[in-house]
């Protein structure tokens, strides 16, 4: 799939409707993770590649429902990590419960489909932990690559680490090995993440839609994730 762009002026009415109607969307599925009675093993069957499952910083896995469903109905088995719970460990401490899951599940030729502080947990497993190469590919959505300049302003060390000064952030993208499996979605208006989350090297997809989490309800997200989860196929 070739690159796509849309570039439009936004005015700041449509750019304050956009982020109300995030924050909306954002609320209406954390109360729906914490109803969800759905069990994580009931996505397992599939008979393509398998996928594992990373939510941004303070999202549980039935956040990401809207994508697991498609991502399963597309014949994929589907993982999630659940002793993540809501993403507020350091990267490479979560990555390490991501590589550790895909070990004790015997994934192989594994996808990762990631959102935010996913997408930078994802690319540290497939850096760091992943010595069998267990991962083929991963497709992110609205990951901070660069950061925010955002960070700074948070007082929460689980949000400050997003700053585009921190470490572990100028370390991933020094590292650009692995940037040619990874395949990094975002829409023409991210209120969360301003430097964007093009990736140097990655197949970079943006999409006519805005916003940093109703984007992952997005019925085209999930159409280009199935597609990117399978590049071979006609």
């Amino acid at each position: 799939m070739s690159e796509r762009g849309v570039s439009t002026r936004i005015s700041p009415l449509r750019k304050a409707m956009w982020w109300l109607q995030d924050y909306l969307y954002a609320a209406g599925w954390q109360v729906r993770g914490v109803l969800s009675r759905v069990q994580p093993g009931s996505f397992h069957q599939g008979h393509r590649r398998p996928v594992v499952i990373i939510p941004g910083v303070y999202e549980n896995w039935q956040f990401m429902m809207p994508l697991i469903q498609c991502i399963h109905d597309a014949g994929h088995p589907v993982h999630v990590v659940t002793v993540l719970q809501r993403n507020k460990l350091e990267v490479p401490v979560a990555a390490r419960m991501v590589a550790q899951h895909i070990e004790e599940a015997g994934l192989q030729d594994a996808a990762i489909v990631a959102h935010s502080k996913g997408g930078l947990i994802g690319k540290y497993t497939m850096l760091m932990l992943d010595p069998e190469q267990r991962i083929d590919r991963m497709v992110t959505v609205c990951t901070p690559f660069s950061g925010s300049r955002y960070a700074r302003y948070m007082l929460l060390p689980t949000l400050r680490i997003f700053s585009p000064r921190n470490a572990l952030t100028l370390e991933l993208a020094r590292e650009e090995a692995i940037n040619s499996r990874i395949t990094s979605i975002y829409g023409t208006f991210d209120p969360h993440i301003p430097e964007g989350s093009v990736l140097p090297g990655a197949t970079n997809i943006e999409l006519p839609a805005a916003g940093h989490f109703m984007i992952l309800g997005d019925p085209e997200t999930a159409r280009i994730i199935v597609e990117q989860l399978n590049p071979d196929e006609p």
